[in-house]
């Protein structure tokens, strides 16, 4: 029988990047990456598991921060080298930084402009001052 896991293109690190979309309003929460186990291990507990290329291990989001993202689909795209996981963010915070989203910065007049405002002070979300969880 076909492994799932196999018709995945993995990349030369075998990794793959995985992009982390609400899943009722479709924001686009983040984007980290997967190696196998992330994605066996995220498939078989319904929750986003990474892998941590900064500190070359799993990640389980938010093991430290709390802020869970617990899976409702997992999608491939068509050349089978990326993929989206719609998730349902606990807490409502997906960054390090106390944002919804990573993505919080807007291309305006040649800058970047801060367009979210941060919802919880990283160092209360965070005891051991990792940059992220």
């Amino acid at each position: 029988m076909n492994n799932w896991l196999d018709e995945i293109n993995w990349n030369a690190d075998g990794l793959v990047p995985a992009i982390a979309q609400d899943h009722q309003s479709g924001r686009v929460l983040m984007l980290a990456w997967m190696n196998r186990e992330a994605l066996a291990l995220s498939a078989a507990e319904q929750r986003a598991v990474y892998w941590s290329r900064s500190r070359g291990k799993l990640w389980r989001k938010g093991e430290e921060s709390g802020h869970v993202q617990k899976l409702h689909a997992i999608r491939l795209d068509c050349d089978a080298d990326a993929i989206i996981l719609t998730v349902e963010q606990l807490g409502g915070i997906a960054c390090h930084t106390g944002r919804a989203s990573c993505f919080y910065r807007v291309f305006e007049n040649g800058a970047w402009s801060t367009v979210d405002a941060v919802l919880k002070d990283p160092h209360a979300i965070y005891s051991t001052g990792h940059s992220h969880d």
